[in-house]
């Protein structure tokens, strides 16, 4: 599933196209994705607004002149594509056009018409409409911890939060609300980059070990921004593109080879918390 850089991807290749433009000639073509499309749906895009393009842990959101906010969540295969551009080459294809095109519009901004089109081959992404003052008490961001890359993400916040808790850091960090869009593979880089063992109950970590994690979280994650997201499997950017950070990864998929910060220590391991899978190294990665 795409995770915050994939989406912030997303959502910057959205921006010089979605905000400030006029929507048009939108059509939705089924009723439903993961969830049904919010009634009259369509209807209430048409003539409207986006006032910007915004991102709230791993959903999109686009305030509307309407007082609603177009939020999509991409779920595993939801792409958005810009004039049909066609997709890069991917791990496994995910048809973007024909009947995996669930919506399409035309966006007008500074006199510039764009198709912008909506296909998601599984159908696990889905679509909301919500009244802009009441997006945050809505029950998709209620709870939801400050965003990894904001002011509200500190050591200090980390310390209370795992305070007293003997759960393992690593399932700790994907609890959402602890951190908000916090996902799988850029939680074990950041534990690696950090040293912390991902097995290290999350209320023993001392202030100083916080610090060097949250340091660790907002590089892994601002590097796999500059870099256009990590690219697994079936996502792609908006324009069809690739991003490269899935060439860094210390430690992710890397099971059974050298650790990047010392060769001469056993191999990376893989083992499951939480239903995941967790890399890391042993010997370097201390609890």
């Amino acid at each position: 599933m795409p995770e915050l850089p994939e989406v912030e991807t997303v959502r910057r290749g959205l921006e010089p196209v979605l905000a400030g433009a006029t929507l048009s000639t939108v059509r939705q073509n089924r009723a439903d994705l993961r969830f049904p499309f919010p009634e009259r749906f369509a209807e209430r895009l048409e003539g409207a607004s986006v006032l910007s393009t915004g991102r709230r842990a791993k959903y999109l959101l686009m305030p509307l002149s309407t007082g609603e906010t177009w939020v999509t969540h991409l779920g595993m295969t939801g792409r958005f594509t810009l004039d049909g551009d066609p997709l890069g080459e991917f791990e496994t294809d995910a048809p973007v056009r024909g009947p995996h095109e669930h919506l399409s519009l035309c966006a007008t901004r500074d006199g510039t018409a764009t198709r912008v089109g909506y296909a998601d081959a599984r159908r696990f992404g889905f679509m909301g409409l919500i009244p802009t003052d009441e997006v945050e008490a809505h029950p998709w961001f209620a709870g939801l911890g400050p965003e990894p890359m904001g002011n509200g993400f500190s050591a200090d916040h980390l310390k209370a939060r795992f305070k007293g808790r003997a759960q393992p850091v690593k399932v700790a960090l994907l609890d959402q609300r602890h951190v908000a869009g916090l996902g799988n593979i850029y939680v074990c880089e950041a534990l690696w980059r950090a040293g912390i063992s991902p097995v290290a109950a999350a209320g023993s970590l001392s202030q100083a070990r916080l610090e060097r994690l949250t340091v660790a979280v907002r590089d892994v994650l601002a590097e796999a921004i500059a870099a256009g997201g990590s690219t697994l499997r079936d996502f792609a950017n908006a324009e069809g593109g690739q991003g490269y950070f899935q060439h860094r990864f210390d430690v992710y998929g890397r099971e059974g080879q050298p650790c990047r910060r010392n060769a001469d220590h056993p191999v990376i391991r893989r083992q499951v918390q939480g239903g995941r899978s967790t890399f890391w190294c042993p010997v370097c990665q201390k609890r």
